[in-house]
């Protein structure tokens, strides 16, 4: 056996795998019936019931979890070959998180050029004088067979006001937390704990312009997410990226206050690279949505 061989940490038998299973299936199980039953009735109130009850546990799961992880770091129990596969595990969630988002770009893509196009007349089957003879394909659509029924949108969302604004505040946070992730590799303690704060902020502020735009959405221009495609695709886009901002700026929060605790180091800091790994990733989503949501 070599000298240099390390051992490999295997941590003892664990209960949040099955609280974290138990709160997530609440948490979806919640959420789709609140989205399948918009009543306002008593089986709606169970099911925010329900969605709370699951959040909750997903909380207490996630600082029990993480606060057992962070323990082990600290007490050195984790050697080089565990790091590099926390490393692979980040790098396997985030593409987990291309695909969730690629199905709902997909879904945007699908009904925007073949659908659409399809019900206004395009390829051999002439769908349109079967469906809907009156039907003009263009996007974003604002008209319907039936529009008691089924009230579209009076007008589409300027990209070149809050959307732009937010585009501007993202990409100033990636640069802000690319400075602090400098910082922390050279020890710098006071420029870590400001950069990573002002990233924070900036994710605040998006998430705060992103509630006044929805509002904007559902008062002045009757976007719903009962405005048929156009409204479904864009709330799920840009309501889960805003779940994405909120998520990482907690992260993030999380690990400034940690780092401000001394838990990392300017050699071993990957909580701080992790958290950043996934804030670069919501701003390249928010890039793309800003392109194919808002602009085109």
């Amino acid at each position: 056996m070599s000298a240099n061989y390390e051992s490999y940490y295997v941590p003892e038998q664990s209960k949040w795998p099955i609280i974290a299973t138990v709160g997530l299936f609440l948490l979806m199980y919640g959420l789709g019936s609140v989205l399948v039953d918009q009543t306002g009735g008593a089986d709606t109130q169970t099911s925010w019931i329900v969605f709370s009850v699951g959040a909750a546990i997903m909380v207490f799961m996630f600082f029990g979890w993480f606060g057992a992880v962070a323990k082990e770091s600290m007490s050195g129990m984790y050697s080089s070959q565990m790091d590099r596969s926390f490393r692979w595990g980040m790098a396997w969630f985030i593409f987990s998180e291309v695909m969730f988002f690629s199905a709902f770009f997909g879904a945007l893509f699908y009904a925007r050029f073949l659908a659409v196009p399809w019900l206004g007349g395009a390829g051999d089957g002439a769908m349109n004088t079967l469906l809907w003879p009156e039907f003009q394909a263009a996007w974003p659509l604002m008209t319907n067979p039936n529009p008691e029924l089924f009230p579209g949108p009076t007008k589409t969302v300027d990209p070149w006001h809050i959307p732009l604004l937010n585009t501007v505040l993202l990409l100033a946070s990636s640069v802000t937390l690319t400075i602090a992730h400098h910082a922390i590799k050279k020890d710098k303690r006071a420029q870590v704990i400001i950069w990573t704060a002002l990233t924070v902020l900036l994710g605040a502020v998006f998430i705060g312009y992103q509630v006044y735009e929805y509002y904007l959405a559902y008062t002045e221009l009757n976007l719903t997410m009962d405005s048929g495609i156009y409204g479904t695709t864009f709330y799920l886009l840009t309501g889960f990226h805003g779940v994405h901002v909120t998520l990482g700026a907690i992260i993030l929060l999380v690990i400034l206050i940690r780092y401000m605790f001394g838990h990392f180091s300017a050699k071993s800091h990957f909580g701080f690279e992790a958290a950043s790994w996934y804030w670069h990733f919501v701003d390249v989503v928010w890039l793309a949505l800003f392109v194919f949501v808002y602009v085109i």
